[in-house]
Parts: C-alpha cells; sequence; structure tokens
C-alpha cells in the first residue's frame, strides 16, 4: 500500500477519477455538424444553429455515438442500461452557448453502469478498479484570451463535440473494499488502462496531447489502516500523466499538513499549477443541486435493445490485454515484447499480418519490430497500411519483413546480410527483400567444405594467435571469427563458421 509519511504517522491516499474521452464520430452528439474539431481550423466554422442554441434549434441524437459509448461499455465489463435519460446541466460560462450542458444525470442510470478493468496494483498482483459509469455529454466551446490585449473571443467549433465521462467507483457502505486507486502510479496504470481500451475499441483517439482525452482527479487522505474516507478536492481537467501524479501528491500533502495542524478539509475544486507542481483553491465544489439538473424536453429517453447489445458485442475486436496473452502463450513472447506490440492495435494488426500463418516466424518479426522497425516510424505506416514509396519515403510493410525473417530462417542470407539489406530499404531501395539481395549479391555461403578452407587459411596466417587461444586466451575466438567473415565478404553462415572453428582450436 503506497503510504505518504506525515509528523504523526503514515497516511494513505484515496484517488477517484472522472475521465474524458473525445469520442470518435463524424458528427456531433446532437447535431450534424462535423466532429473533427481541430485548432487548426478557422474558428466558428464547424458549428451550425444547434450547436450554438439558436431559437427553435432542437437537438438530436447521433445514434453512432450511442453505439460508440455501448462498446466502450462492453470493453470494461460494464452494465448497459436500457433505459436511460438525458437532463440540462445548469451553469452559465461564455463557452456554453446554450447556457446549460446536455448530460446524463447522476441521479439516473446513465447508458453504461457499473463496470471494472483490471491493473497491476503497487504490490505487483493484478487490482481491480471499480468504475460506477460512463456517461455521454456534449463538450463546450474555447475561450482564446490571447488574440486581443482587452477582449476575449469564443470558438464554438468544438461545442456538441462527444465526450464520454467515465467515472471510478469509491464503495462508501463498505469501506473495507479496496478497489479504489490508491497511489499516483496506480492512477497512471488506469488511465493508461482506459486509453488503451478506447483506442482498441475505435471508440476514442484518447489522447491526452492533442485535448481529446483530460481527467479530473479527487483526492482525500486518511490515515493509514483506517477505513474511513474523509472529505475529497478535485483537480480539474488535468491533460498530462506526468502532471497528474504530481498533482496527486501535492495535494495529499497539503491535505495532511492541514489535519496534522488541527484544521478540516474543505471541499474544494483545485487548479493544477504547471510551474511549480502545486495545487491552489479555484473555487468552492459544487453538488449535483447547484447544476439543477431537470430532464431536457427536447430528447427521448434513451432506449436500448439486447440485440442492439449482441450486434455490437459481435463487431468488437480482441482487447489488447487478450491479444498480449494471445501472444504469450501462442508465441511464447516476453511480456515486455508482448506490451509492445500491444501499444496499439495498428500495431499488434501489423504484427499479426507479418506472421500471416507461420507462428515459427513471431519470435523473428517481435525482434525486427522492437529493435529495429520501432526506431524508424516514418519508415512504416502501420495506421493506413501503405506500401512501396510514399511521399519520396520507403515504407517498409509486414510482407517484407515476413520475407526477410524467411530468408534467414532458410539461410539465403545470415543476419548482417538481413541487417544490410534493411538498411537499403530505409534509404528507398525498391524492391523486396529477396530482389535487393539478388542485385547486391548477397547470398549466404552455407557450403561447410568451402567455408572450411577459409577457416584454415585464416589459421595458417594467424598461428600466434592460435597458439594464445590454446594456451587459454578464448576471448580471441571473436577475432577468428570476425577474420573468417572478412574473407567472406560477409557471406558465411556464422553457424557454420562457429561449428567448424571450434573443432579446428579444439
Amino acid at each position: 500500500m503506497f503510504t505518504i509519511k506525515g509528523k504523526s504517522g503514515d497516511w494513505e491516499v484515496v484517488i477517484g477519477l472522472e475521465t474524458h474521452i473525445e469520442v470518435l464520430s463524424n458528427s456531433k452528439i446532437f447535431s450534424g455538424a462535423s466532429a473533427n474539431y481541430n485548432p487548426t481550423i478557422a474558428p466558428n466554422t464547424q458549428a451550425c444553429m444547434v450547436d450554438v442554441a439558436m431559437p427553435g434549434m432542437l437537438p438530436v441524437l447521433n445514434e453512432y455515438c450511442v453505439d460508440q459509448a455501448i462498446k466502450f461499455g462492453l470493453g470494461i465489463n460494464a452494465e448497459i442500461s436500457r433505459i436511460s435519460r438525458f437532463a440540462r446541466k445548469q451553469y452559465f460560462y461564455p463557452d456554453l452557448p446554450q447556457g446549460y450542458q446536455i448530460s446524463q444525470p447522476a441521479d439516473q442510470p446513465p447508458v453504461v453502469g457499473r463496470g471494472w478493468v483490471e491493473i497491476i496494483g503497487d504490490d505487483g498482483n493484478p487490482k481491480k478498479i471499480l468504475i460506477e459509469r460512463a456517461h455521454l455529454e456534449q463538450d463546450a466551446g474555447k475561450l482564446k484570451h490571447d488574440v486581443h490585449p482587452t477582449k476575449s473571443f469564443a470558438d464554438y467549433n468544438r461545442t456538441g463535440v462527444t465526450l464520454l465521462e467515465i467515472v471510478t467507483f469509491l464503495d462508501v457502505k463498505n469501506p473495507e473494499n479496496n478497489s479504489f486507486i490508491s497511489s499516483p502510479d496506480e492512477a497512471e496504470r488506469y488511465l493508461r488502462k482506459i486509453r488503451e481500451i478506447a483506442r482498441a475499441l475505435g471508440v476514442s483517439k484518447a489522447n491526452m496531447e492533442e485535448g481529446s482525452m483530460r481527467a479530473d482527479v479527487n483526492v482525500s487522505v486518511r490515515r493509514a489502516g483506517t477505513n474511513t474516507f474523509n472529505e475529497r478536492c478535485e483537480i480539474k481537467n488535468m491533460v498530462s500523466f506526468k502532471f497528474i501524479k504530481t498533482a496527486i501528491e501535492y495535494e495529499a500533502k497539503r491535505q495532511i499538513e492541514i489535519l496534522e495542524s488541527g484544521g478540516t478539509i474543505e471541499r474544494n475544486t483545485m487548479r493544477y499549477n504547471q510551474g511549480d507542481g502545486t495545487t491552489s483553491v479555484l473555487r468552492s465544489k459544487e453538488d449535483a443541486l447547484d447544476y439543477r439538473y431537470f430532464p431536457d424536453p427536447d430528447l427521448l429517453p434513451l432506449v436500448i435493445t439486447d440485440d442492439r447489445i449482441e450486434r455490437i458485442r459481435r463487431t468488437m475486436p480482441e482487447l489488447p490485454e487478450a491479444t498480449r496473452s494471445r501472444y504469450i502463450e501462442k508465441y511464447g513472447l516476453a511480456e515486455y515484447d508482448a506490451a509492445r506490440l500491444t501499444e496499439t492495435t495498428d500495431i499488434s494488426k501489423w504484427f499479426d499480418t507479418a506472421v500471416g500463418d507461420k507462428p515459427e516466424r513471431a519470435k523473428s518479426i517481435a525482434n525486427w519490430m522492437i529493435s529495429e522497425l520501432f526506431a524508424h516510424p516514418e519508415n512504416y505506416d502501420i495506421e493506413n497500411e501503405k506500401s512501396g514509396m510514399v511521399d519520396g519515403m520507403r515504407i517498409i510493410t509486414p510482407a517484407d519483413l515476413a520475407e526477410l525473417v524467411d530468408m534467414i530462417s532458410a539461410n539465403d542470407i545470415n543476419g548482417k546480410q538481413a541487417k544490410d539489406i534493411f538498411i537499403k530499404m530505409l534509404d528507398g531501395e525498391i524492391g523486396t527483400p529477396r530482389e535487393i539481395a539478388d542485385k547486391f549479391g548477397m547470398k549466404q555461403m552455407t557450403d561447410a567444405s568451402a567455408i572450411e578452407k577459409i577457416i584454415d587459411d585464416v589459421l595458417t596466417a594467424n598461428t600466434s594467435q592460435v597458439e594464445q587461444y590454446k594456451s587459454g586466451k578464448v576471448g580471441l575466438f571473436g577475432f577468428f571469427v570476425g577474420a573468417v567473415m572478412r574473407a567472406t565478404g560477409g557471406k558465411a553462415n556464422p553457424g557454420v563458421v562457429n561449428e567448424i572453428l571450434k573443432k579446428k582450436l579444439g
């Protein structure tokens, strides 16, 4: 259990996360305007009459966004509500032209109910993190304060873009239930898990750097070993894993200092100050009553049938956790390699395509991808499956890497020649690996008798080193291997070279 040492003893941290992910869809949740929000697009060119709340304009629910929410709910092992509703969450701010946000009320079932995800806890064991709900709502616009010295401007392009808010669960009725986030590291692991699931299912890009994923972080502290839950503070709109961890630690220590000095924690909304890693009070924390939720009169209850849920379930791809297990069990990959190959669904798809129906390729493909291909992201196109020359750049395809690995396995080329072919592809050489090998005369020498003759010549030319080796300087073995490889122009099969040398040197 993660603890923070105070003046009067150890304290535990209790963390709740409200994570917003921007749902991938062509149009917004309640209008037909484009949802392809991009900061480079001219302001207010992707906001329609519905988005800016012109009189008489009525919202129409985007069914595809509902399907996306259901898909995510299935991905987090959640209950899908058969009936849910939308309500108006009242608050005034210039980036909200309606004067309210259409969301799903906290006191009624959302489209996605109780669920869970599994992370690795601080003790190294699997830990189930409970999720209370995931509900649909519309995003607000964006205020720009740096355009004019005395005025601020509102850009409503983002207004109405679909958000899915995922809220973790704290079992206050059973305080001994520790299925909640209890350290900054666990918070990061949980958020990465949410991002992984959202990306794998195509629900969201979930990119914090681009703003399509952000989190409100609730922090409270309690004496180590106790089961009580104390008052919490919420740190708003965090968009960096690093800053989230720093903010949790600072806020927890701030609360501990207050409690140890005899004070009480006020339920406030906090801002995080990136410059010095501190938190400070932004405003007093709102309750649901402050928002004056009431049913949206323009939207009917959302009814979801069992057939719809099953239809969506059948279209879902394998989730990364299951893919990792498959790679480990089927191909014998190391956990680290399996994790690297499932960082995105596109990467695992590329790997699966390269392996094809030859599982014996898997380990070699994995090694080449992780050690070589990932170092040259500009030379492979994971996402769009491009091939050949694209914008003057040679794109290496799954078929290219599969052929290269097969050539090594068949002893057509050795490891050095394979690396040379790979480099030539990076440099823009056209043709398959086999065509490149033929063009540049890269063919492995496997004739044992021919290699033995060259080895005899090397040993004859280096009698002094032979005597030193036989006297105990076994490190010279590499010298002989290198000499043979140079004599063959790097074409000799290293395995055959090693085997003959060992016999000759004794």
